[in-house]
């Protein structure tokens, strides 16, 4: 498995981030669409780093795939051929009210979209004639000024976020890797997500050693020596994570496969209520242990290879206000566990 971690600094601290990672031993940086954009940040990555590089995720029906394909084309040139553009469909909400974007059918919507993508990466990096005609996306038009040249790594890969049966299945199909977001459990992705993997892989033709598979993880990280009231604070911080996330229809897949779906309407009924600071409260133990990783950077090292070996090829780790000496501990102790 490879580790990876979120660049959350401001741009123009972004470098020195990126460099910090590296330095611990981290595989991989990406970026979400959260206060920045989701391009901007991986310059610096690709430049300054030997690190892969990847969005996790740019969200996609609001973006043109041709706006898609010069962004993954740049930073792939870039970095040397570290890059994979990661995608992903958001939830309808966010679609029509942030973006005032379309929201149709978003399986369908994201599957043409990247097909269209990897239409223009054959037209620039093979010389196929760019004649693509869909439901929601038409590029028949190009001239030789307006192509890049092509790469000397092949065009990047596309990866896709999925969650629900039906994306997954479609993702395995049709892109070149697949992110599993962070509100996840082993047992989600042992019951539901890895056989809908291999039944996209299979009806596709592919074998399973030609895609990836990335696996979001929350992590609250706490010192050998710590406190009652660190670990509390770190077991704080994640259940208010998994508050924010289980309270988003799309993600109650997951807690139904534990048996437990109605935690999601009382957590959207909090939400709505503006009742954030209770959103925390809803958990047990088990339930945030089974949903997280909490613990010394030995024991979450430990816990994550435990979860996740055979599973993912990639961890997206997922940590909130953790001092840097306690992030180098993390890798540190994943580099030893290979």
């Amino acid at each position: 498995m490879r580790f990876d971690m979120a660049l959350s600094a401001d741009l123009g601290e972004v470098r020195a981030q990126a460099e910090a990672y590296e330095a611990m031993g981290v595989d991989g940086v990406f970026t979400f669409e959260g206060q920045r954009d989701v391009f901007f940040p991986l310059v610096a990555a690709a430049e300054y780093t030997g690190m892969d590089i990847y969005t996790n995720v740019a969200i996609a029906l609001p973006r043109s795939p041709m706006h898609l394909a010069y962004q993954a084309f740049d930073l792939h040139r870039l970095s040397g051929g570290r890059f994979a553009l990661g995608l992903g469909s958001q939830i309808k909400p966010h679609i029509t009210k942030r973006y005032s974007a379309v929201w149709d059918r978003p399986v369908a919507q994201m599957r043409e979209l990247m097909a269209a993508t990897k239409a223009i990466f054959a037209c620039w990096q093979e010389g196929q004639r760019l004649d693509f005609r869909g439901d929601y996306y038409t590029f028949t038009l190009t001239t030789p000024i307006f192509e890049p040249d092509p790469l000397d790594w092949g065009a990047p890969p596309i990866w896709a976020g999925a969650l629900g049966p039906r994306m997954t299945r479609m993702v395995a199909e049709t892109a070149d890797g697949i992110l599993i977001h962070p509100f996840c459990s082993e047992q989600f992705l042992r019951s539901a997500t890895m056989p809908a993997v291999a039944a996209g892989l299979a009806a596709a033709g592919r074998h399973r050693d030609d895609f990836t598979c990335g696996v979001g993880v929350i992590v609250g990280l706490h010192g050998d020596d710590a406190g009652e009231a660190e670990v509390r604070a770190v077991d704080r911080r994640c259940r208010s994570n998994l508050g924010f996330y289980g309270s988003t229809p799309a993600y109650r897949v997951v807690l139904d496969a534990h048996g437990w779906g109605e935690l999601q309407d009382e957590l959207n009924r909090l939400t709505k209520q503006g009742r954030w600071d209770a959103i925390g409260d809803v958990w047990d133990t088990a339930m945030v242990r089974t949903l997280s990783v909490q613990g010394t950077p030995a024991e979450a090292a430990s816990e994550i290879r435990n979860r996740f070996d055979g599973l993912a090829d990639r961890i997206h780790i997922s940590l909130h206000s953790t001092p840097q000496p306690l992030v180098a501990e993390l890798f540190s102790e994943l580099r030893d566990g290979a």
